[in-house]
């Protein structure tokens, strides 16, 4: 999420929270402790959450009791996805949703907005479609379901636009690999005994991350390449396990649940340029969610743009003071 300097926002409490399987999560509250509750969900799968999900409140700190954490397995939650020793099996989207109601039940929480983007979108709207009496407001930038054919455009079609770079992610995945086979092929490597293996299967999922971004207008050229070496590695074994998994949802079935978030209102950006995610997930959800209303940023893709930020940032304060 692209972000405009405010004044610096510091959490006011953290914490480990066991959450069972021998995972813990790392939490953090910013804000107000007695303003409307929030929860930022992080993308990846995998990201963490940084300082700078922070700052998404930093304009008004008074109005919100905002809550960061990192999801299993990255971040400062523990097992790290980064060491190849530690077992994924039990980090799926029903434990990650799972694990956002033991923390609301930690904190005493009784409803909550919810805010985030590209993944963070999709665990929103798992657990808002699980615990629509738990939701107060949801606040998406980049719309996401995780939906098999996102996925399949993501590391397949949007290949005819990069066709150089996708060739080299193909070898990336080892000699004969179908189309259909690179994620999970990318998903075994990155959990492989070698370092080495891991490294540079890594690199090559980065790099062409960073490809499919290039033509944005926004962020920086390596927004994937650039993180720091553990981070990186636990980001795509995680995208690489979730992705190759469908999430474990069945097909469609976030856009076809929407109408279960029916009386939540929804502020919905996504960006005209997003060649990652395209813009028809969001408008399908919306189509079945009456209270939401979506935004496109002409000038926006995955990356985000300032005005995407002063949307989201307007749309927070809008919900300040609903109660």
């Amino acid at each position: 999420m692209t972000t405009e300097p405010h004044m610096t926002i510091e959490p006011y409490e953290t914490g480990m929270l066991a959450v069972g399987d021998g995972n813990h999560v790392y939490w953090e509250t910013c804000g107000n402790p007695e303003g409307k509750p929030a929860l930022v969900v992080h993308g990846g799968p995998g990201s963490g959450c940084t300082p700078g999900h922070r700052q998404i409140f930093a304009a008004d700190p008074h109005a919100y009791r905002a809550v960061l954490f990192d999801q299993r397995g990255c971040g400062r939650s523990r097992p790290h996805a980064a060491d190849p020793a530690t077992d994924l099996a039990h980090n799926t989207t029903a434990h990650l949703v799972a694990d956002m109601e033991r923390l609301r039940e930690h904190l005493g929480v009784d409803r909550w907005l919810l805010i985030g983007g590209s993944w963070g979108s999709t665990l929103i709207l798992a657990y808002a479609q699980a615990h629509p009496e738990r939701v107060s407001e949801i606040v998406i930038n980049g719309v996401t379901t995780t939906r098999r054919a996102e996925t399949d455009w993501l590391y397949g079609g949007v290949s005819r636009f990069f066709p150089e770079e996708y060739e080299r992610f193909r070898a990336g995945a080892g000699p004969g690999v179908a189309p259909g086979g690179v994620v999970a092929a990318y998903a075994a490597l990155t959990g492989h005994p070698e370092a080495a293996v891991r490294e540079r299967a890594t690199a090559e999922w980065c790099a062409w991350e960073d490809a499919v971004l290039s033509l944005e207008p926004h962020g920086g050229p390596r927004p994937y390449s650039d993180r720091p070496g553990a981070a990186k590695l636990a980001m795509v074994r995680l995208c690489t396990h979730y992705f190759s998994q469908g999430a474990w949802l069945p097909e469609g079935a976030l856009i076809a649940g929407a109408p279960r978030l029916a009386g939540i209102p929804g502020a919905l950006f996504h960006g005209r340029l997003d060649l990652s995610s395209p813009l028809d997930t969001a408008y399908h959800l919306v189509k079945g969610w009456a209270d939401a209303e979506l935004t496109v940023v002409g000038d926006a893709g995955h990356k985000g743009s300032a005005a995407m930020s002063r949307g989201v940032r307007e749309a927070l304060a809008g919900f300040a003071g609903r109660r």
